[in-house]
């Protein structure tokens, strides 16, 4: 692990910022006091309870409330905070510099907001700028990436489109030239043409209803599950809940391609994919569980980057809305997505 991925990792950059805060506030202040202890107790106060109200405010009330355009919320809560903070940390202060005034909150009103409550306010709000500019930058930056992998799907898609009217006549042809009684053949070969009329046509948008997207990934399973015997069970169950809302395309078939790419071939036991989809508190999930090698050969260099891509667009596409859960067990590989929906309805 590199060194800035283990300060980050474990916020040491967090600690190493107080620290630095601390020794400036006691470089300036400490004359202020007869003893250095005094003046180390003092300083520890101050950092420490500026740097709760600061976390408060930018990990708290700016995603809670401010985010969420609770605007009135959110001022009256800092102002409270800050009040409230300040008038503990003068108590505080007041019992290890034996001050009767502090720990009475007795003297000069106006000189006690002036020196506790107005300079918390502009270190938090300072603060509070910091994060705000890190989140835009971050958003930004997300939505730079989000355009290029776009665009970049856009131009491969491009590149790969052959003529589709040419390809539909084509599977036509096919079509009728297997006999009539080949019911299986045929209805596999119509499958695959809905497939492929779904990737050229009705995938344009941005997101699509989730029927279609299921409808899309039920032919799928019954393509693959020509290809496999008796000895292998392939099982999807969808709760009717799941309808109404959309999703990005192809979001959920990587995960299931996974599964199918790597079952098990067990000759005396039965190999498995069961994939499950629901829907509970306006959250859709999907689980899939598929036996695998106990010891699987790595017979493909590009093993991993399609979980790896679909890892990432969820990252982008759905920030804070997404659970994944991926768990390669001996025996068994399993994936647990959970979304969070929006408002949005078919």
């Amino acid at each position: 692990m590199q060194y800035k991925d283990f300060l980050k990792k474990y916020k040491l950059h967090h600690l190493l910022l107080w620290m630095m805060v601390f020794a400036i506030w006691y470089l300036l202040r400490y004359e202020d006091y007869t003893l250095r202890l005094t003046a180390i107790k003092v300083t520890f106060i101050k950092v420490t309870d500026l740097a709760m109200l600061v976390y408060l405010t930018n990990y708290l009330l700016i995603p809670k409330l401010l985010y969420k355009k609770r605007f009135g919320w959110f001022s009256f809560t800092l102002v409270v905070m800050i009040v409230i903070s300040s008038i503990a940390k003068m108590y505080i202060i007041g019992h290890i510099i034996n001050s009767q005034a502090l720990m009475n909150f007795s003297g000069n009103l106006k000189a006690r907001i002036y020196d506790n409550i107005i300079p918390h306010f502009f270190l938090v709000l300072s603060g509070a700028a910091f994060k705000l500019m890190m989140d835009y930058n971050q958003m930004q930056q997300s939505m730079i990436e989000m355009a290029k992998e776009k665009a970049e799907a856009e131009l491969n898609f491009l590149k790969s489109q052959i003529n589709p009217h040419f390809l539909f006549n084509s599977i036509n042809s096919i079509y009728f030239l297997i006999e009539k009684n080949n019911v299986e053949a045929r209805d596999a070969l119509h499958k695959f043409s809905g497939m492929l009329r779904y990737r050229l046509y009705e995938m344009n948008g941005d997101k699509i209803p989730i029927e279609k997207e299921l409808a899309y990934l039920r032919d799928y399973v019954d393509l693959q599950k020509l290809r496999k015997d008796e000895n292998y069970s392939v099982t999807l169950d969808c709760s009717p809940a799941v309808q109404g809302f959309y999703i990005e395309p192809l979001l959920l078939v990587p995960f299931v391609e996974n599964a199918f790419k790597h079952i098990s071939h067990h000759k005396n036991q039965l190999n498995f994919i069961k994939v499950n989809l629901s829907m509970h508190d306006k959250a859709f999930y999907l689980k899939i569980i598929n036996s695998k090698e106990a010891v699987e050969k790595k017979t493909d260099n590009h093993s991993g980057i399609g979980l790896k891509n679909v890892r990432r667009r969820l990252e982008l596409l759905y920030p804070g809305r997404h659970l994944l859960s991926i768990d390669d067990a001996t025996e068994n590989f399993s994936v647990e997505l959970q979304l969070k929906m929006s408002n949005e309805k078919v």
